[in-house]
């Protein structure tokens, strides 16, 4: 089992920076893939980024490109979400999940492919 906290959220302007962070605990944390999730109000649950057990692979939508940054310390059990240039459209639930095969893969963007979810933090981008 693996237990994730993320914190990091809150009410930024048009532009701004936020770093999110996940804290994990249970198993090797390195075993892990990470990635992040969002769910803007009225909408699904979409992918931003995935990062693979060792930190070697990273993979972003394309929406994030060049603004967002994932990033993870082992020696912390902690992954990072690095939000610069946020608009608008950016404001949604950020959401922390684990899978439990450490590799990136097609399926790696998909929801399904993640075992543990954090509870969720909320980004509010003001325009």
């Amino acid at each position: 089992q693996v237990h994730l906290v993320e914190s990091g959220g809150g009410l930024v302007q048009t532009g701004g920076s936020l770093r999110l962070s996940c804290a994990a605990s249970g198993r090797t944390f390195n075993s892990y893939a990470m990635a992040w999730f969002r769910q803007g109000p009225g909408k699904e649950r979409s992918f931003v980024a995935a990062i693979s057990g060792s930190g070697g692979t990273r993979d972003y939508a394309d929406s994030v490109k060049g603004r967002f940054t994932i990033s993870r310390d082992n020696a912390k059990n902690t992954v990072y979400l690095q939000m610069n240039t946020l608009k608008p459209e950016d404001t949604a639930v950020y959401y922390c999940a684990a899978s439990e095969y450490r590799y990136l893969r097609v399926q790696s963007k998909a929801w399904e492919s993640y075992d543990y979810w954090g509870q969720g933090t909320q980004v509010t981008v003001s325009s």
